[in-house]
């Protein structure tokens, strides 16, 4: 697959920010079918945590052992050796959340993935600072899903300014073959956006999942 790496380079800044925070390292963006497999309506957690892994096999951290990314099969195939599913889950149309991914974090590349409950999306603010420190830290992508707001996503960086706080959301939603957008279509149609805090939806609430690795120079840390 000809995935696109880094979609977020190049993307103009909300404003001119007071801080801002990216991830270090590379990372390949996963979405809808870009594997051949139409996973539309279920599979955003998985296109996620994929594009986490991409990350963590770059990463080059000494705590990572590098593997290819895991298949959405081999990835459901996993949380049922686990326990954490009934066999009837590989090959299903099931989504996956957070907490799923923290456990496949752990099973294919021996990093944790340490899980943050927001009890309401307008409390997001209260984790800025948590995410300036593990995107100052050399972590990678932060993975996002909600309840109401059940769209799972990926964090990129923060920024705070005039405009107030912003996420860099990277959205796998989109559907279509593996490189069949350019990275600025995508930045042109939203798929990798900064977003202000008012995106999140104020009556969700929100997982996050900071992988616990760090990109190549930077120490392991909290998030």
């Amino acid at each position: 697959m000809q995935l696109l790496s880094d979609v977020h380079v190049g993307l103009p800044l909300p404003a001119v920010p007071d801080q801002l925070a990216l991830l270090s390292g590379s990372y390949r963006y996963y979405h809808y079918g870009c594997d051949g497999v139409d996973d539309r309506g279920w599979g955003c957690g998985y296109r996620t945590f994929q594009t986490v892994c991409s990350w963590l096999a770059e990463a080059g951290s000494e705590e990572v052992v590098a593997r290819r990314v895991p298949s959405l099969r081999e990835i459901q195939q996993a949380l049922v050796e686990m326990g954490d599913k009934p066999p009837s889950f590989s090959g299903s149309r099931e989504w996956i959340g957070t907490v799923e991914a923290a456990l496949c974090m752990d099973h294919f590349y021996a990093v944790p993935g340490r899980l943050v409950h927001v009890h309401r999306g307008r409390d997001l603010e209260k984790e800025l600072e948590s995410l300036y420190a593990h995107f100052r830290g050399g972590g990678g992508p932060v993975m996002v899903g909600g309840d109401r707001d059940h769209s799972a996503k990926a964090l990129l960086g923060v920024s705070s300014g005039p405009q107030g706080p912003h996420l860099l959301v990277l959205d796998p939603h989109y559907f279509g073959s593996a490189g069949s957008l350019t990275r600025a279509q995508l930045q042109a149609r939203g798929w990798v956006c900064w977003r202000a805090l008012s995106f999140f939806e104020g009556g969700s609430f929100y997982n996050l999942c900071f992988p616990q690795a760090r990109s190549r120079g930077h120490p392991v840390g909290k998030g």
